[in-house]
């Protein structure tokens, strides 16, 4: 078995400087560690248990099967303080058949970025029996 000690989702975004601004001022994630310099220097944002990295720059946007899943404590607060941000809500916070409390952003280049709140008694967080 492969001994992973750290990993991170990669994008190239088609405008660096765009994306820096949605995902560290917009969304607010908080700076991991950047490197190297000008443009397409890279940034690494904290996702809770794992990483983002924006670095180099691509010609086409990503693919839209491609989408990132961010679990937050209170999706309509986060509705609420995006919202302020200005960042434009896809689908407001909805409570899925499956249980989980779901709303849809996106990126600058459409990247589909959904926020999920885990209710208390979800199976998610917890096991009877167990």
């Amino acid at each position: 078995m492969v001994h992973v000690l750290s990993s991170r989702t990669l994008l190239h975004p088609t405008d660096p400087e765009r994306s820096r601004a949605f995902y560290g001022e917009a969304l607010g994630l908080a700076v991991y560690r950047e490197f190297g310099t000008g443009p397409e220097r890279g940034t690494v944002y904290f996702l809770g248990g794992g990483f983002l990295e924006l670095s180099g720059r691509s010609d086409t946007p990503p693919s839209p099967e491609l989408q990132l899943w961010l679990q937050v404590p209170d999706v309509h607060a986060a509705c609420d303080e995006l919202t302020e941000r200005g960042v434009e809500v896809v689908r407001p916070p909805v409570k899925e058949p499956w249980g989980l409390i779901e709303m849809w952003i996106a990126d600058p280049d459409g990247l589909r970025i959904v926020l999920v709140e885990v209710p208390e008694d979800h199976p998610i967080r917890y096991r009877p029996g167990i």
